[in-house]
């Protein structure tokens, strides 16, 4: 047990409000959180002047050691947590996709994923499992996976990857009625598998993302289930869900920090593995001011919180595409820049303010996987994941001085103001003065559990008032 933590002279950003206070922490809980606490002579103390005090961040959105198409993704559970908590990510949740194929059920895999992961993290995590096929059974796995004893709440549906992962609309539609029974959020994946298959040459096509955006909307609305997509990367996706929230649906969309900070033009380098580095799915828009444009829908409420579909593979892997393009091992990096590069991207730059970064950094993840205000605040009762950041401080993000598995960085070269300069994983500094204090294992499991407030809190009404109405009539 880490000894009790006095964090001073900081100024604490929470969603809703800043203020000058300091923070105690004792037994990786939030004890106190008030002007002027007195450090006694057994705590360690951080002094934080001129710095802020913000929740620990989590990515939503990452694949640790996950195989596929013959490969595994470079971050390990130990290496992609390592990255993150020297980013100042304190939580991440990753995908779980049991092998549907070969017969694998959703808790054999969550049981595989767990066997990856608890032996090596640094911080805390969570899991959310892709169903990639509808059999007769995958109700009941849906239910038993759903349970406090396993803690998944949201699921997730892939649109492309015919073949591998995809679902066809029709289980995709199923599947959306049981999340709904449930009270588990479906994730989805939007692009338009068939059309991608039918037309590789042309995988940069404009309207494949909003096309299958709309489509996962309309699907979600008819079975009821409040959606979120994952990785929204062009402005017709946007506008998808922006013309789908309007309508009442209940929609999230998360941009990734790849999104936020570059464009398509890296698929044009006549270096053929400069671009291949950046090849992902959906890929990153041909439009310059798509990233600019991402962030102020952030900064306006249209999208709602950030992660990276950190799938990191090396120059090795992605080499395996060279003379066919469609066997690019698809992925990138990004969970240690994420902090960054959105404080970069948004506060340095004037589009929203240090509340709303933490909003979609870690407050609203937290809210909508139901894990908050244990995760996403600082306040008493919180777990101490805290980051001490510096938003004066400048860093030039390089794969010379990452903590990726990787050997290259797809943010290479971009200097971004704001720095995780501390991080605290449930009151114990694993990263502080540029060096990693992480012990593996070290992170927790965090059950998910289901009928998140945040989520779910219309969904009874939206069923009395969505049942058919019998109309008698006269003959």
């Amino acid at each position: 047990m880490s000894p009790p933590l006095v964090i001073k002279n900081g100024t604490v950003v929470n969603e809703d409000g800043m203020f000058k206070a300091d923070v105690l922490v004792k037994n990786g809980v939030i004890v106190e959180v008030s002007p002027n606490i007195i450090p006694l002579p057994d705590m360690e103390l951080i002094d934080a002047s001129d710095r802020l005090v913000i929740p620990g961040g989590i990515d939503p959105h990452t694949h640790m050691q996950m195989p596929y198409m013959g490969e595994v993704t470079k971050d390990d559970f130990l290496k992609g947590t390592e990255a993150a908590v020297a980013g100042g990510t304190t939580m991440i949740i990753d995908f779980c996709c049991p092998d549907h194929r070969n017969g694998e059920s959703l808790m054999s895999g969550y049981n595989r994923w767990r066997g990856w992961a608890d032996p090596k993290v640094c911080c805390d995590y969570g899991l959310s499992v892709a169903i990639t096929q509808w059999r007769p059974e995958t109700a009941e796995q849906m239910a038993l996976i759903t349970s406090p004893e396993y803690g998944v709440n949201s699921f997730k549906f892939y649109m492309a990857y015919e073949g591998t992962l995809m679902v066809r609309d029709d289980e995709m539609y199923r599947a959306m009625q049981e999340c709904a029974k449930l009270r588990a959020l479906a994730r989805v994946h939007c692009e338009n598998g068939a059309v991608i298959k039918e037309k590789e040459i042309d995988l940069l096509a404009k309207g494949i993302e909003a096309e299958a955006t709309n489509r996962a909307c309309v699907l979600a609305a008819q079975a009821n289930c409040p959606l979120y997509v994952v990785h929204v990367m062009t402005k017709g996706a946007a506008a998808a869900i922006s013309h789908h929230r309007a309508q009442g649906s209940i929609v999230f969309g998360e941009p990734i920090a790849a999104g936020l900070a570059l464009d398509g033009s890296h698929y044009y380098d006549d270096d053929w593995l400069h671009a291949a580095r950046y090849v992902m799915s959906p890929p990153l828009s041909r439009d310059p001011t798509t990233p600019e444009l991402l962030m102020k829908l952030l900064a306006a409420g249209e999208l709602h919180l950030t992660g990276t579909d950190n799938c990191t593979y090396d120059c090795r892997q992605k080499s395996l595409g060279k003379g066919n393009f469609t066997k690019i091992p698809n992925g990138i990096n990004g969970v240690e820049d994420r902090m960054s590069v959105v404080w970069e991207k948004g506060v340095h730059s004037g589009i929203i303010d240090p509340m709303r970064y933490v909003s979609i950094t870690s407050a609203t993840a937290a809210k909508i996987f139901n894990i908050y205000p244990k995760k996403g605040r600082i306040a008493v009762g919180s777990d101490a994941d805290i980051v001490i950041f510096n938003p004066n401080a400048i860093r030039t993000i390089s794969a010379d001085t990452h903590h990726h598995n990787l050997d290259f960085n797809i943010f290479e070269g971009i200097q971004c103001h704001g720095v995780a300069e501390i991080t605290i994983s449930r009151g114990r500094i694993v990263w502080a003065n540029g060096k990693l204090q992480t012990v593996p294992g070290s992170g927790k499991f965090v059950p998910l559990l289901s009928n998140s407030p945040f989520v779910f809190s219309t969904q009874e009404i939206r069923e009395r008032k969505n049942v058919p109405r019998i109309v008698e009539r006269l003959d």
